[in-house]
């Protein structure tokens, strides 16, 4: 069977989990809160919005000096990258040169918000791809999130709504305003499920190694 279709037949497979997505399509969306954020954020800009577990600072993924942008807001040092968000398995696969078999295998099983570390991404903002040429991808399940990634078409950002050093926020109203300020679009919604801890994190090489690197 050729590469393609074996890739294929693994996303089929990964796709069958139809429960979340019959719970999302009872969710409300907020859609001229979303149109006015991809608005943003195809013009470039920075944007304050709430995903699958915290509230985040994002912009596009492939945007460089969008990107940078995000690293000022937050403080952070370059050398310290972030995570990415996409919508769909199928997007998942046109970042990365080659999933490995046993990340998607991860993928069917998972039930909670999982970010792994990828070897090889490719399309993607240099100031966001790691020295050893990784990069950390989150899919994820999150309504508005999925629904401001498909009408971007493209990845977006996702790092905790707070300074670096400091505690990521709890709710909306933990978010300091000076950091608000610094942001072009905030979007003041509710977060789908509260008390979420911070999503898993591990690291799957292409040569089939696994590591854990946050429970």
């Amino acid at each position: 069977m050729p590469r393609s279709d074996r890739e294929r037949n693994r996303r089929d497979q990964v796709r069958g989990r139809a429960s979340k997505k019959k719970k999302e399509d009872r969710v409300i969306l907020p859609i001229e809160d979303v149109r006015e954020a991809v608005s943003a954020l195809k013009k470039g800009k920075t944007i304050l919005y709430p995903t699958d577990t915290i509230y985040a600072i994002g912009c596009d993924a492939t945007n460089y000096d969008a990107v940078e942008e995000v690293y000022k807001i937050k403080e952070r040092d370059p050398s310290q990258s972030f995570i990415i968000l996409v919508d769909s398995f199928d997007m998942l696969d046109r970042y990365i040169e080659e999933v490995p078999d046993m990340a998607w295998q991860v993928l069917k099983l998972n039930k909670k918000p999982l970010t792994i570390v990828y070897d090889r991404p490719k399309a993607i903002a240099e100031n966001l791809v790691k020295e050893d040429n990784t990069l950390a991808i989150r899919v994820t399940n999150d309504p508005v999130c999925r629904a401001i990634i498909k009408g971007l078409r493209k990845p977006i950002v996702s790092t905790s709504a707070n300074l670096s050093g400091e505690n990521p926020p709890v709710g909306f109203i933990d978010i300091s305003e000076a950091l608000k300020d610094r942001v072009d679009h905030v979007l003041d919604l509710p977060l789908a499920k509260t008390n979420v801890p911070p999503s898993s994190i591990i690291k799957i090489s292409n040569d089939g190694t696994m590591k854990i690197l946050r429970k």
